[in-house]
């Protein structure tokens, strides 16, 4: 009983700290969607240049809401491949805190986020590349309102509420109407832009809500699961062999919760999990970024290739690591 009562309260505290920013993220969506639509080519122009380089930096800090954020961004297509492959890759989730808890060495957590950020960074970099070149990297524009499709937010009585406004004032104009009376038209043109702005509020609400509930349902199951195997037990399977140690481990990763990257975190510095292990493990722990993903990302084979590649990604550095005798 004490078990369920503890992971409920981690599954719940997990979700408070993501929810700002999934709120802060549809809003920008929203709101590029609906009130900088002439500047969407723009802003995806420079996401796709220094996209993975932002990526990278942002996801070094201690705080697994940046990838969920970036996982967001690109179900809407304002953000690239890259830029979301290297927020996963860099991203430090419980890394810091339990480092920090232990009173390890602040030289050796320095050096595993270096690394992570640099391997995200790179690897972000190299993924749009070969995507452009594949004519792969997506037709430049957002696709936000997709996702409101999906969540059936209603979102285009902000259109057609715009679309209303111009025809009245054109409407207004054509009659030859007296403009002298600014004030009252300046009144309604805040009244129009204080109800955008309610709309794009509420379909930001109604995303986030959505999202947070799957993440919850899907959070306490793995954490239960996470707490009935055991850190005993994950330290005995991961020790069997150095080599599949690390195929293992970049599996743990993979879990959506805070629990696993504590739990890698935690078995390495008590000498239980190898370098190499150790860092195929952290990288694929993106936080709650692909479990927001594969929630919001209509193509579940492309959110499967993601999921397959950043696993890739952290075996490969995971057994280069061992190969080269790596020792932090």
């Amino acid at each position: 009983m004490n078990m369920l009562v503890d992971v409920l309260v981690d599954s719940v505290l997990d979700n408070v700290k993501l929810v700002p920013f999934l709120l802060i993220t549809y809003v920008v969506m929203e709101a590029i969607e609906h009130g900088f639509a002439g500047s969407s080519e723009r802003i995806i122009a420079r996401a796709d240049k220094s996209g993975p380089v932002v990526g990278a930096l942002l996801g070094a800090l201690p705080q697994c809401g940046f990838s969920a954020m970036a996982a967001t961004l690109y179900a809407g297509r304002v953000i690239t491949c890259g830029t979301l492959v290297a927020v996963i890759l860099s991203t430090s989730d419980e890394l810091i805190p339990v480092f920090m808890a232990n009173q390890a060495n602040v030289g050796r957590l320095g050096a595993i986020i270096g690394i992570k950020v640099a391997i995200g960074l790179i690897i972000g970099l190299i993924v749009d590349v070969i995507l452009r070149a594949l004519h792969r990297a997506g037709d430049g524009h957002p696709h936000i309102a997709e996702l409101c499709e999906r969540a059936h937010c209603h979102c285009g009585v902000i259109e057609e509420d715009d679309a209303q406004t111009s025809h009245d004032d054109h409407g207004h104009d054509h009659h030859g109407h007296d403009h002298s009376h600014g004030h009252a038209h300046g009144h309604d043109h805040s009244h129009g832009a204080h109800g955008r702005w309610w709309h794009i509020l509420r379909s930001a609400c109604i995303h986030t809500a959505e999202v947070s509930v799957f993440i919850f349902a899907i959070t306490l199951c793995f954490g239960l699961a996470i707490e009935m195997v055991g850190q005993e037990t994950m330290a005995t399977v991961l020790h069997i062999h150095p080599v599949r140690a690390v195929f293992l481990a970049a599996l743990i990763g993979l879990i959506p919760n805070c629990g696993a990257s504590v739990a890698l975190a935690q078995l390495f510095l008590d000498g239980a999990l190898a370098t190499g292990p150790m860092l195929a493990g952290l990288l694929v722990s993106g936080g709650m970024g692909l479990l927001v993903l594969f929630r919001t990302n209509a193509d579940t084979r492309q959110n499967v290739e993601i999921a397959v590649f950043v696993y890739l990604v952290g075996v490969a550095c995971g057994l280069a690591a061992s190969a080269l005798g790596v020792v932090l």
